[in-house]
């Protein structure tokens, strides 16, 4: 018998490990379509309840690669090309330096002259830092190339996730009621917890950081068009990729209008700042509070470290993938941790009412007070004699 236990542990564990190695290759695509079918399921259930279940599930996955597919791809294209015109402005800012402060300035009341001095010896403060790394930038251009094309190979992995998703979409009834069996066999009591605690860290992640941040970097790239900044798309992604940060997207598009500014297009200038103040920032200050308010509130740290770690990873899925990831993961410690008994913890003290049995029986060495009554002892309870 024991032989017979053994045997079907090695030949169970032997499939197990199969099955891993087959899928390990498809492990990024699988946990993606996952999150992307979880993320979407009230939209599906929505079509799905007009349409059918099928025809649901194939306007899901057109809708998918619409809305993530095509942008990536232009994100990667236009960037490939942006890149090396960054490149060459760069080369010919070290050239040439910093433009001159614009003739308005010097004219304004009182301080005019102070900030056009100070202008002037930032500029070549500016220029001289800009020349010391002029060796680096070809290092700098080819690494961000690398790192285009690596999120241009993350469309291949998405296309196999949104494939992997229709099904899930299909299926999603009857996957989500084996994964709700099985945790409870892991879990017991603990399982709709953990499923609770999982749903809203996904939902939280997805549409309040990472969302948000999709918002601003789209937001960012049509204010930097309608200004006439070069290159907008590329600024755009960047945009979105920083959003996650504390500061975010005000390092794209400040930059940017300080550029139009010293650049004479004052107009221009003025309208990006008020834009980026009002438009931008107001996505961040409304948008991301309204929808992480329905999910998990994480640690800034922790996105962070997902954004960054998941694109090294998984390339451009980990941008999505990478926060999920440790979301949940830190979510579910968190759970953990708060449910588990403290250690240490000394009981109340004295007698419990509920439980006279655990009085602690008088000291028969103590003397008692002439002036007050002797302690009686709790009465035992009467235990049944076994049938």
């Amino acid at each position: 018998m024991i032989v017979e236990r053994i045997l079907m542990a090695i030949l169970l564990g032997a499939i197990a490990t199969g099955c891993v190695v087959v899928l390990y290759p498809f492990a990024s695509a699988l946990l993606w379509a996952a999150i992307l079918a979880f993320t979407t399921w009230p939209l599906y259930r929505l079509f799905r309840a007009r349409i059918g279940r099928i025809p649901a599930a194939l306007l899901m996955s057109v809708l998918s690669t619409l809305l993530v597919v095509l942008p990536i791809a232009v994100v990667a294209s236009a960037g490939a090309e942006d890149v090396s015109q960054i490149t060459v402005a760069a080369r010919d800012l070290v050239a040439g330096g910093l433009p001159p402060p614009p003739a308005w300035i010097g004219h304004l009341p009182g301080v005019g002259a102070r900030i056009d001095t100070a202008w002037r010896r930032s500029a070549a403060d500016i220029s001289a830092a800009v020349a010391s790394v002029e060796p680096w930038f070809g290092t700098i251009a080819s690494s961000l190339l690398s790192l285009l094309l690596r999120i241009a190979g993350g469309i291949l992995q998405f296309a196999l996730a949104v494939f992997i998703a229709f099904f899930f979409w299909i299926s999603g009834d009857a996957l989500g009621l084996t994964v709700r069996r099985l945790l409870h066999r892991i879990a017991g009591g603990q399982a709709e917890r953990l499923l609770n605690v999982t749903g809203s860290t996904v939902r939280g992640t997805v549409y309040g950081v990472l969302g948000t941040a999709l918002l601003q970097g789209i937001l960012t790239g049509a204010g930097l068009s309608l200004a006439h900044v070069p290159s907008p798309v590329l600024f755009g992604a960047i945009a979105a990729f920083v959003a996650v940060l504390p500061i975010g997207a005000p390092l794209v598009w400040i930059p940017a209008a300080l550029w139009l500014l010293w650049s004479h297009h004052v107009g221009w200038g003025i309208f990006l700042l008020g834009y980026g103040v009002l438009v931008i920032s107001g996505v961040d200050h409304v948008v991301r509070p309204a929808f992480i308010a329905r999910g998990a509130q994480l640690p800034y740290l922790i996105t962070v470290l997902g954004v960054l770690g998941g694109v090294v990873a998984f390339g451009a899925l980990g941008i999505f993938l990478g926060p999920v990831l440790l979301g949940v993961g830190f979510s579910l410690v968190a759970e953990f941790a708060r449910t588990a008994p403290m250690l240490g913890t000394a009981p109340p003290p004295g007698p419990s009412p509920a439980h006279p049995i655990a009085s602690p029986a008088p000291s028969a060495h103590k003397t008692a007070s002439p002036s007050a009554p002797p302690a009686e002892r709790p009465t035992e309870p009467a235990l049944d004699p076994p049938a």
